[in-house]
């Protein structure tokens, strides 16, 4: 089993099945006890803020705010540094333990010796 599982999830509400599938696999890796280096990108994005996990609804899933707790309370998220900057998102504005980086530490995560990266 990898060290390390970096998922780079790029969908949001737009499609969130993909979403739904990136978090739940996050989750499940973190209650394993997998290091897990959650990234948002693209309109995943808009989850680094408070409240907007709670509007997120997809049958037969777990709620993404639990989801979301979970990996924070046993991994890591990281809010993509450009993907923040188009949707005027600041350190201020996102959830206590998301940090914002660039793709040069996503880079530097995924290429780790024992790391496993996946993309949804």
């Amino acid at each position: 089993m990898p060290k390390k599982l970096v998922i780079k999830v790029t969908a949001g509400a737009d499609a969130p099945e993909r979403c739904s599938q990136a978090f739940t696999v996050a989750a499940v890796a973190v209650a394993s006890g997998v290091e897990v280096s959650l990234w948002l990108t693209g309109e995943s994005a808009w989850f680094a803020l408070p409240g907007r996990a709670a509007e997120f609804e997809l049958p037969h899933s777990a709620p993404l705010p639990d989801l979301v707790d979970s990996i924070l309370a046993g991994g890591g998220i990281t809010l993509c540094t450009q993907c923040a900057a188009r949707r005027d998102i600041s350190e201020k504005d996102v959830l206590e333990g998301v940090r914002i980086a660039g793709a040069q530490v996503f880079v530097q995560e995924a290429m780790a010796d024992g790391a496993q990266a996946l993309v949804y």
